[in-house]
């Protein structure tokens, strides 16, 4: 376990900044992984909406894939139609507690796809908007590689995977059902990314966590130059008027800042001081009509609490106009996953 849990986030306490601010939160997960090692294993709708009601105005949110509740019997390559099932039965009892306390409501579902089926993964995408034909917006494959097999994501992936023939031929499906990709991945592998971006010009792509600029392993002491290359990389990038950064993830201990091994949370001022110039170049580069803040919950919590996060972004996007906040923290992600 790398994170310290509850006890240790209440630490370092903080009211919230701007609570009325509205704010679409475009990444989290849910999953309840009795044998999984993290911090915490259980984040279900419950342990969400503590999150979301704890000083911020968050009024709805977008989940990502992770693994989770996939179904354990029919056709193989339809099992992961169980995350959207599972995920689309916490979205309709949100939209309940909604209705009676004024929480978040789960407004979108991003579920998973083996592109690597070529055109056969159309049954699966067709599968998936059965199961949530009013929330269903999008997939993720995830692609993060690295020589490091301590980097690696759940199941093993592939080096190039984004320049795999099979897999282009699953990926060029998905501009036709009107779905989005979300991309995580490593600085290292970006510019595969640009590669896809501009050879699909028609689907939008997602960056999530900013592209994942790595602090661990073979890149622990290569700070500025993994900020040159990623900072080079996502200026390209930002050419592609097809991709959307998602600002937010440096709380992930595989970014090397360390803060969950802290004897208590850092400050929402500790993580802007930090995230800012990260942050502040996706906005010169993206601009503020193709970014938006994420919680990356929870992912992140192992290094701070859901109202520091949220408070570290606002102090970043302290100097912005009411417009341009407005977009980072809600309508960017209401208008890309098409919430309304």
């Amino acid at each position: 376990m790398t994170g310290k849990g509850e006890d240790w986030l209440a630490l370092t306490r903080e009211e919230a900044i701007d609570p009325d601010l509205p704010i679409c939160d475009p990444h989290h997960h849910l999953w309840n992984r009795t044998d999984d090692n993290h911090a915490y294993p259980r984040y279900l709708l419950d342990e969400l909406l503590r999150d979301t009601a704890s000083g911020h105005n968050i009024a709805k949110t977008v989940f990502i894939e992770c693994g989770s509740h996939y179904r354990d019997s029919g056709p193989e390559n339809l099992r992961p139609v169980g995350e959207t099932e599972f995920v689309e039965a916490i979205a309709k009892e949100s939209e309940r507690r909604r209705a009676t306390d004024g929480s978040a409501i789960v407004a979108g579902i991003v579920g998973y796809a083996e592109f690597r089926q070529g055109e056969a993964v159309r049954a699966l995408l067709e599968a998936h908007l059965e199961a949530s034909p009013t929330r269903f917006r999008g997939i993720r494959q995830i692609a993060a590689w690295d020589t490091n097999g301590e980097l690696w994501h759940r199941n093993p992936v592939p080096p190039g995977l984004l320049l795999d023939a099979d897999f282009r031929r699953g990926f060029a499906c998905l501009a036709g059902y009107g779905l989005s990709y979300e991309a995580w991945l490593y600085h290292h592998q970006l510019p595969d990314l640009l590669d896809l971006a501009r050879s699909f010009p028609d689907t939008t792509i997602i960056l999530n966590h900013i592209g994942g600029p790595l602090g661990v392993g073979a890149f622990a002491t290569l700070r500025e130059a993994v900020f040159s290359y990623w900072k080079h990389y996502i200026g390209r990038l930002a050419e592609c008027p097809n991709v959307v950064v998602k600002l937010g993830g440096l709380g992930m201990p595989i970014c090397g800042f360390d803060w969950h091994t802290r004897p208590a949370p850092p400050s929402s001022g500790e993580l802007a001081e930090t995230m800012r110039p990260y942050i502040l170049w996706c906005l010169e580069t993206f601009g503020t009509e193709r970014c938006m803040f994420e919680s990356n919950f929870p992912v992140d919590k192992e290094s701070c609490s859901y109202v520091t996060i949220w408070n570290a972004f606002k102090r970043i996007a302290e100097g912005f106009s009411a417009d341009e906040k407005a977009r980072l923290f809600h309508d960017n992600a209401v208008r890309t996953y098409r919430l309304d």
